[in-house]
């Protein structure tokens, strides 16, 4: 009997490992594609100022700036270093193939993010607009490598 009780004691927590496992997966995912839509959503704004599709408002930039410095530095977070499972996702498989690259190309991000949150507190448009070209170099750089289009 109590070799019984043993056995389903360690069978069902050997399920629920497995369920809190692919929990971690889901939810990583999601903390990632959540925080990426975030920036996205901040980073549409100054892309918008940079090209002239919309007046440049040096406090708008400064603002939207300061919350991509602070979201770049959780975007590693939301990578396990395993791929997921089944997840649905737009990352390609290569980032867990060359995961050293990956983590670099995301510190450039978060570098040059913190970079434009500093350079636009000075209101200075130019300079505003130089850094921002730097930060979305960084993006297209890891995009292009580790991102699908589809």
């Amino acid at each position: 009997m109590k070799r019984s009780l043993v056995v389903a004691a360690l069978a069902t927590c050997g399920i629920a490992s497995l369920a809190v496992a692919h929990n971690v997966e889901d939810r990583a995912t999601e903390y990632r594609q959540s925080l990426m839509h975030v920036v996205g959503w901040n980073f549409s704004p100054l892309s918008a100022m940079n090209k002239g599709k919309m007046p440049f408002d040096a406090a708008e930039f400064s603002k939207r700036a300061d919350r991509i410095s602070f979201l770049s530095e959780q975007l590693l977070e939301g990578f396990q270093k395993a791929p997921p499972a089944g997840v649905k996702t737009d990352a390609k498989p290569e980032i867990w193939t060359h995961f050293d690259d990956f983590t670099a190309k995301a510190k450039d991000f978060v570098t040059e993010a913190k970079a434009l949150s500093d350079i636009a507190k000075a209101k200075d448009e130019a300079k505003d607009k130089e850094q921002f070209k730097r930060l979305a170099g960084t993006c297209k750089a890891c995009h292009e490598k580790y991102q699908n289009d589809d």
